[in-house]
């Protein structure tokens, strides 16, 4: 078998060998790796030189001249102080010696005493996630099951080797999955079918792959991604969180009439755990299959014609809340001041359905500087919009405008909105000024409170309200 047919082969069996070795479900407890100690090198500094010994320096007892004649007792005498000269200095040198390999082994033994207490910490934060990880499953946190499969997808690697990026996101009310495959683009397709050797050029030619094989391959592949991908899922389904997935197929590239990047969706499927146990995946077709599942198909991925997501990632946040009813609430002339903070966060979202909008509520204190999230969903100027409430007596200052834009940033919206309750100065305003930001005054909130709603309501603190943040005004 040539290169050319392992790479085609390659791409015609990616679901078929994911069946041959799929991934068990995760068991929390291989999770925990800890890193071993490391090993202290003393580099022979544990060795001690022995110490000099003094018989070794001194001369031996005087023989008879040295102690009857004079002279030669006093050479005798000269000769033994040498000697005693000798051996201070020879174990004033040992003991330096000694005294700078006990510190430079007491400094290597300190080293690894702290490395070793720094793998103790280290073990016991990777020991502390992996149980917070198991006991978000437990309960249920959208989080912590996205997490769980997101280890799945990321362990796959159904392309020689190569990871297929994957976003991943867990609905709790639907006990939905929702996958975004980030698929290869059409040059993974070889583009030569076969090589011949011409004789009379005494060359190797390649033949060039029709167009009709190419668009059968790489459609192929992308049906056997996404099918790949809900197996994953469901059969790494350790938890029973799943009843449905959502999975969504993408390709970012360059689009080869404009140059510009783009990343289309060319497949997109919503089905559930009970029909997906149907199928006899050894034995179907990828592309009928899928097709069987009511998936929405490029009708040419290999020209990378989109088709729009079933289910939209971006409105999919583990932020996101039920958001609840606070317009029942209010009364003909109920007083915006009463609500709580949550229920004015909940009024904005309220508000801003019956305006048209798709509006998600995030949860108190883990938004991001996010309230609310809302998606204009009409085609080419819709996108989405980051609402922030403010429920202040006193002029909202620019650092909350200057925040609400970098929210934008982060959050890849088209547009952010603020609303209050008081009013904004005029640096305000002009920061706003030329930005996709729009800023919703007190006054201008009662009439769309009234507008779209029928609400007749009112903003009145009392004398001794205190903002809940100290900002800066104008």
């Amino acid at each position: 078998m040539d290169i050319i047919e392992r790479a085609v082969l390659l791409l015609e069996t990616v679901l078929v060998r994911r069946l041959d070795n799929p991934a068990a479900p995760i068991d929390f407890k291989s999770l925990y790796k800890p890193k071993p100690y490391p090993v202290l090198d003393k580099e022979r500094l544990d060795i001690v030189e022995p110490e000099p010994q003094k018989e070794a320096f001194m001369r031996g007892p005087p023989l008879w001249l040295e102690r009857t004649i004079p002279i030669f007792r006093k050479n005798y005498e000269l000769a033994v102080a040498a000697s005693q000269e000798k051996y201070d200095l020879a174990y004033a040198q040992w003991r330096a010696r000694d005294e700078t390999r006990s510190r430079k082994l007491a400094d290597l033994q300190q080293k690894n005493s702290d490395a070793c207490d720094q793998v103790d910490k280290d073990n016991a934060a990777a020991l502390q996630k992996v149980q917070d990880l198991e006991a978000g499953c437990a309960r249920k946190d959208p989080i912590a099951i996205g997490a769980y499969f997101q280890m799945i997808f990321d362990a796959d690697r159904p392309l020689a080797g190569e990871l297929v990026k994957s976003r991943i996101a867990y609905v709790v009310e639907s006990r939905q999955l929702v996958v975004e495959l980030e698929c290869p683009a059409t040059e993974i397709v070889p583009p030569e079918a076969d090589f011949h050797y011409k004789k009379a050029g005494d060359e190797i030619a390649a033949v060039k792959r029709s167009l009709a094989s190419s668009k059968e391959i790489y459609t192929g592949l992308i049906c056997q991604l996404a099918l790949r991908g809900l197996f994953n899922a469901f059969h790494g389904d350790g938890l029973s969180a799943l009843d449905t997935v959502a999975l969504s197929c993408f390709v970012s590239t360059t689009d080869p009439a404009t140059g510009q990047a783009i990343r289309p969706c060319l497949l997109t499927v919503v089905t559930s755990k009970d029909e997906f146990a149907t199928l006899n995946l050894r034995k179907i077709d990828p592309i009928a299959c899928i097709k069987g599942l009511r998936a929405q198909v490029s009708r040419s991925a290999h020209e990378l014609i989109p088709v729009k997501p079933i289910v939209e990632f971006d409105m999919v946040d583990p932020r996101f809340v039920e958001k609840g009813d606070v317009l029942r609430k209010l009364d003909q002339r109920s007083n915006l001041a009463d609500l709580t903070p949550n229920e004015f966060e909940i009024l904005m979202t309220n508000l801003f359905e019956k305006m048209g909008l798709e509006t998600r509520l995030t949860r108190p204190s883990r938004d991001g500087g996010v309230d609310c999230v809302a998606y204009d969903m009409r085609p080419v100027i819709g996108g989405k919009v980051i609402i922030q409430a403010k429920r202040y007596r006193r002029t909202v200052g620019v650092s909350a405008v200057r925040d609400l834009f970098g929210t934008l940033h982060n959050e890849g919206a088209a547009k952010g909105i603020l609303v209050t309750t008081s009013g904004y100065g005029k640096s305000t305003y002009e920061f706003a000024s030329n930005k996709p930001i729009e800023l919703i005054p007190g006054s201008q909130l009662l009439y769309l409170l009234k507008e779209y709603t029928g609400v007749d309501a009112k903003i009145e603190f009392p004398e001794d309200w205190v903002d809940p943040s100290l900002e800066d005004t104008d």
